[in-house]
């Protein structure tokens, strides 16, 4: 007697990188190949998420899954969760170990907190206010670990797998589907809406008719290939810090986690010697804008009284944890 297959419980997706590079090819098909063994995983395969075009192959099955996902990609874990999400694959942030920083937070406390901070009203997030489906999305970082044993080991610890269930098979491949899509490199910004407000400051400084308001007015990327490539200057402008460029050079800006004590190990590596752009953010958002006006043939428009204001803000802002750092370093005398 033939016994029914177990149902699927989630779905591992392998998001391809740019390059051809065949060691991150290696890798990427190793781990889809191990993955593939696995009871109740179905694995597939496509091409960059960042890439993937609107009513493509692609995404059109990715919005059929409706369990669990386990997002393999080669962009910061946050940015891969909003690509997803603009797309229509949403769901909750699941927790990730691989590649996370295992220092204890309560060393990283080297100044009392602001109480002012503290007092602070609480905002609503548009997740908020439109929560995301009931299942859980988590993405993996293909660039924190060269092992296929780690992401492996990762995938077992998500899906709860005991270690008497581990099985040293040959990889010969499991059930994987592999989409052969053609896709073309893109540039444009993806909102990370657990953060985002909906402040619409975006819309009021981006001049080249990328975001939009949806049917409840809620803030989105409407036109995103109207994005100059190259140009992350609504990111710099963004109170919250909610605007991803998952391409750019800068791990902020491309979507590693920026706030809380993530926040501060990036701003204490920069102050102590890692390259970092010294200007006012409000300014070099500016003059990035700017200079994508001057190549489109328009007009200038410098700092605006909206830039005016946002500057202002900035100003009256409680302050964070590298402030409070930098006031207790100048207070010693070294």
């Amino acid at each position: 007697m033939i016994s029914a297959a177990k149902p699927t419980t989630c779905t591992l997706v392998v998001s391809k990188g740019q390059s051809r590079n065949p060691a991150k090819r290696g890798l990427e098909t190793a781990i889809a190949q191990a993955a593939g063994q696995l009871d109740g995983v179905e694995v597939i395969m496509v091409p960059h998420l960042y890439d993937l075009p609107k009513g493509g192959e692609s995404l059109e099955l990715l919005q059929k899954i409706e369990g669990d996902l386990i997002v393999c990609s080669w962009i910061f874990s946050r940015a891969a969760h909003w690509v997803l999400d603009r797309n229509g694959i949403g769901g909750a942030t699941g927790e990730v170990e691989l590649g996370a920083d295992d220092e204890d937070e309560e060393e990283l406390s080297l100044a009392e907190p602001d109480p002012a901070a503290e007092e602070q009203e609480p905002v609503d997030r548009v997740t908020d206010l439109y929560p995301r489906p009931d299942r859980t999305i988590h993405c993996l970082d293909l660039k924190v670990s060269e092992s296929v044993d780690d992401f492996v080991g990762e995938i077992k610890r998500i899906l709860q797998l005991e270690e008497a269930d581990d099985r040293s098979l040959p990889i010969v491949g499991g059930k994987i589907v592999e989409v052969d899509e053609t896709t073309n490199r893109r540039w444009y910004p993806v909102i990370d809406f657990s953060r985002c407000t909906n402040c619409m400051e975006c819309i009021d400084f981006c001049l080249f008719g990328v975001y939009g308001v949806d049917g409840v007015e809620n803030i989105l990327v409407e036109q995103p290939d109207n994005c100059r490539k190259g140009c992350p200057a609504c990111s710099r402008v963004c109170p919250e810090n909610a605007i991803i460029f998952p391409q750019h050079k800068a791990p902020a800006i491309a979507g590693a986690v920026t706030e809380g004590d993530e926040g501060f190990k990036i701003d204490l590596s920069q102050l102590f010697g890692a390259p970092t752009d010294k200007g006012d953010p409000i300014a070099t958002a500016a003059r990035e804008r700017d200079e994508q006006l001057l190549l489109t043939g328009r007009e200038a428009v410098g700092i605006d009284d909206n830039l005016k204001k946002r500057q202002a803000a900035l100003n009256e802002k409680p302050k964070d944890n590298l402030d409070r750092l930098i006031d207790s370093l100048d207070e010693l005398d070294l």
